[in-house]
């Protein structure tokens, strides 16, 4: 009996992760057009998703570069930096004005904390971004 219980809570993890990891990596992919940190949110997905699923692993090494890129770019350019700043403000005044109650096209609340978290996601990766060069410290290192 106790086989099945660990079985069990193997398939809930799993199915968990592939949620977890899917919907990063969607949300990732939406954020490559979108204004918002896209690679970043990719590869967290993808990295949830190897933790369970060996096929995650190559497709994650290529975002990771990407990531990194992206953030060397807005941490060596102050015009990314300062476009990077907007965009996270835009995206967090939008999400509150919504959650506020004004009626704007394609939004609902759910899409208001969606657009609220990439705006604060945008701010964590600029300021890291910029943190790191300051340092003269590639994006990879500690």
């Amino acid at each position: 009996m106790g086989n099945g219980q660990a079985g069990h809570n193997l398939a809930v993890k799993t199915v968990a992760v592939a949620v977890l990891g899917g919907l990063l990596t969607l949300a990732g992919i939406a954020l490559l057009v979108l204004p918002g940190p896209g690679f970043v949110l990719v590869a967290a997905g993808l990295a949830v998703l190897a933790t369970q699923f060996e096929w995650a692993r190559k497709p994650l090494d290529y975002a990771k570069g990407k990531a990194q890129d992206g953030i060397e770019e807005v941490g060596r350019s102050w015009w990314r930096t300062a476009l990077a700043a907007v965009c996270a403000l835009v995206l967090v005044a939008v999400g509150v004005l919504v959650l506020r109650g004004v009626d704007l096209p394609f939004t609902n609340v759910f899409t208001a904390v969606v657009l609220i978290l990439s705006g604060l996601l945008l701010v964590g990766t600029v300021v890291y971004a910029r943190v790191k060069e300051k340092k003269g410290q590639p994006v990879g290192s500690r």
